[in-house]
């Protein structure tokens, strides 16, 4: 019989050679060192050879634990060599069923449709905070397992995120119940079993006397040249921040005074035009000599090849005594949409289409990005022209002359 002592003293040779333990197993020494653990029996009358590991990996007990294990398969009729097939095969099917095969599966086949932002939110999903099933077979994942998960996540205080997370996993539990991977969606049956997430508004100014002041500090910003514009830029576009972020130059024709944001970007994942007032374009060419060799209009400090960070305005609003609770980089949406309607009187289809909201005409079609293109540019002017009117003089609640949208 073989010994573990034998087995890790044998030494390469010329040629390949074996260590005969008993029972048809041995230890096949190879010239370049390395060490196999082999089974030689007969199945239906030939002599066949079946591997076990290479050593020291797998140790003499656990080759012999696996001879004895083909030995019983013998003794019963079948061919160790084609269970041992079988079962590889039927690993690599679990594999391919598995939650995480099926979730990057789908994770590829809809991301052509989603902006940045939601593309990096869903793979942190599936990869951090669904993490727990993916070595899971979809077919076999139960709510309870689901919603195990999703407690994990909720226990780190991310209710929102959990919600999410759930929302994601039934969007992969569907996609392989319609490619028949899988019988239900189990996350239908944990309605209610969340924690409700804490609605919230985020922190946005719509009394005009207050937000002119603000656009007085705004103004007088200290800081970067970048951010100085990205600060003065915001409330003129009133994007969403990450959108404004990610502004590149091959997105606007100043001439023209249209930015052409892509569908790649956006949140909706469809392209959008931000008509331009004159304001937004002298800011814009106010730093074209600074980052016009970037792909990027506000790039990153650190990096030309990134855009600048998406804390960077929120900590130019602090260092400059502006609490979060006042104003946050995406407030400027809720200030524009209130504004607009309630004091300069525009249509609420004007707005909602400029914010890049789902507007509908009354066969229930989608708007295409140019509709309303002449009216929308015309909203943008007066905008700036009324926010430039707010931080002058201060008017407060009275709508200066000619500024009505009607």
């Amino acid at each position: 019989m073989l010994t573990d002592t034998a087995a890790r003293q044998a030494k390469p040779k010329e040629k390949p050679y074996r260590l005969s333990d008993e029972k048809g197993l041995y230890l096949e020494v190879h010239p370049n060192g390395s060490k196999y653990w082999r089974m030689k029996y007969r199945y239906g009358g030939k002599e066949k050879r079946l591997a076990f590991g290479v050593y020291p990996e797998v140790s003499l007990k656990r080759a012999r634990g696996r001879r004895s294990d083909a030995r019983d398969l013998l003794v019963d009729g079948v061919d160790p060599s084609e269970a041992k097939r079988a079962d590889k095969l039927r690993t690599k099917t679990l594999g391919a069923n598995s939650f995480g095969a099926i979730a990057q599966e789908w994770f590829e086949r809809e991301r052509p449709h989603w902006s940045e932002s939601h593309t990096t939110r869903v793979k942190r999903i599936v990869e951090k905070d669904l993490a727990a099933l993916n070595a899971r077979p979809i077919a076999e994942i139960t709510a309870p397992d689901l919603l195990t998960t999703l407690r994990r996540v909720e226990a780190r205080g991310a209710i929102d995120t959990a919600h999410r997370a759930k929302q994601t996993a039934g969007q992969v539990f569907r996609y392989a119940v319609a490619t028949g991977r899988a019988e239900r969606d189990p996350s239908r049956d944990l309605e209610g079993a969340l924690a409700r997430p804490i609605k919230t508004h985020r922190a946005a100014i719509v009394d005009p006397t207050e937000l002119g002041t603000v656009l007085k500090v705004l103004d007088g910003y200290q800081g970067t040249l970048v951010v100085r514009a990205a600060i003065r830029l915001a409330p003129l576009v009133f994007v969403r921040p990450g959108e404004l972020r990610h502004m590149e130059w091959a997105e606007l024709n100043l001439e023209d005074g249209v930015w052409l944001i892509p569908g790649s970007t956006m949140k909706t994942g469809s392209d959008h035009i931000v008509p331009l007032a004159t304001q937004s374009i002298a800011i814009i060419e106010e730093i074209e000599p600074l980052t016009s060799r970037s792909r990027y209009v506000f790039p990153s400090a650190r990096s030309t090849h990134r855009p600048m960070s998406d804390n960077a305005v929120l900590a130019a609003f602090r260092r400059m005594g502006i609490p979060k609770e006042e104003l946050s980089g995406h407030g400027f949406r809720a200030t524009a949409r209130t504004i607009l309607a309630e004091v300069l009187e525009y249509p609420a289809h004007l707005i909602e289409h400029q914010l890049a909201h789902s507007v509908r005409d009354a066969n229930g079609q989608a708007y295409n990005r140019t509709t309303f293109l002449k009216q929308r540019r015309e909203m943008m002017q007066r905008w700036a022209d009324y926010l430039d009117t707010l931080k002058a003089e201060n008017l407060g609640l009275n709508t200066p002359s000619g500024v009505s949208g009607k």
